[in-house]
């Protein structure tokens, strides 16, 4: 599988989120200088460390800014977990040791607790859920 990379798109994302915190830093240090003798060149060094913090930690967090990324989308599709309770229409499942909120597929038969289920879609938060044929 060849390893997607970042797009202009996820980069201008990440530097648009990391501006406001930067200009509030500038701003407070400005306001600060009035009443504490800062010198300049702490101020711009202080700057300078946040943008430089910034562009080393992008690509260790850059696929959290790629919402485009499916890998991230479907994650939980295809897991398989057990019902903690009975699911008609909804309830909570275990997956991994992950409690998550689920709904039983429309149409399909409801689920009972203990039984095992598999994911087939995902709604917001709410896992779509069926009973998992490999019992």
């Amino acid at each position: 599988m060849a390893k997607k990379g970042w797009s202009a798109k996820v980069v201008l994302r990440y530097a648009l989120l990391q501006i406001p915190f930067t200009a509030l830093v500038i701003a407070v240090l400005i306001l600060v200088r009035k009443w504490v003798d800062l010198p300049l060149w702490f101020i711009c060094g202080l700057v300078a460390f946040l943008v430089i913090k910034d562009i080393v930690m992008f690509p260790l967090v850059w696929r959290a800014y790629d919402p485009d990324d499916p890998a991230l989308t479907n994650t939980m599709q295809g897991a398989r977990g057990i019902a903690l309770n009975d699911l008609h229409p909804s309830g909570y499942v275990e997956i991994g040791a992950e409690k998550w909120q689920a709904e039983v597929l429309e149409g399909g038969p409801p689920i009972r607790r203990g039984q095992r289920v598999r994911v087939d879609g995902i709604r917001g938060l709410t896992l779509l859920v069926r009973p998992d044929p490999k019992n």
